[in-house]
């Protein structure tokens, strides 16, 4: 399935969309902090690495195989910019277990968008790309995104102890999940 056709996604105050090569400079903007690298299980990016990303992403729109990619930039509706991104990785294409994740330019969290673009994502996933498991696998230490998975009615699957070492720093990790059933017990509340 190509997904371009059924984008973007929109809530009250967000729009999620492809990236586009022209986001390159709001993606680093955000991407290059070492306080959000820290929680991506990767170094901060470069300029370069940024403008290569932003391309990537833009041509990101299949869904049918293991490892297919949607990273969606978060925008507010009624302002231009990328606030920052979510993302659905399919982990399982049998299985159809899929990995949700958020990242967020530190100046824009705290208003809810992050659990927003989530929620907005996985209703997105289990409803239109027939998931039947998300989950998000994340850092202890990642509070904001604890906060956003117990909103999300995820649940805490696992707790993974000093399972990644980040430069010479230990790490541990929690793993969230919600499956389908979930969401639509979810509905009539």
């Amino acid at each position: 399935m190509d997904v371009a056709s059924l984008l973007p996604l929109t809530t009250a105050r967000l729009s999620l969309r492809l990236f586009t090569p022209g986001d390159a400079d709001d993606l680093y903007s955000y991407q290059s902090l070492p306080s959000v690298a820290r929680y991506l299980y990767r170094p901060a990016h470069t300029r370069e690495r940024s403008e290569q990303v932003a391309a990537e992403r833009a041509a990101q729109t299949a869904w049918r195989a293991d490892g297919d990619k949607l990273a969606l930039a978060v925008c507010r509706r009624d302002e231009p910019g990328v606030l920052g991104e979510v993302s659905l990785t399919l982990a399982d294409a049998r299985a159809a277990q899929a990995e949700i994740g958020w990242t967020l330019d530190p100046g824009h969290q705290g208003h809810g968008y992050a659990t927003e673009a989530a929620a907005a994502l996985a209703g997105f996933a289990f409803g239109t790309l027939g998931v039947h498991r998300l989950y998000a696998r994340l850092d202890v230490e990642n509070t904001g995104s604890v906060r956003v998975c117990e909103r999300l009615g995820m649940r805490r699957e696992a707790h993974l102890v000093e399972n990644d070492l980040d430069g010479d720093r230990w790490g541990s990790e929690y793993i969230y999940a919600a499956l389908s059933a979930d969401l639509g017990s979810r509905s009539g509340d």
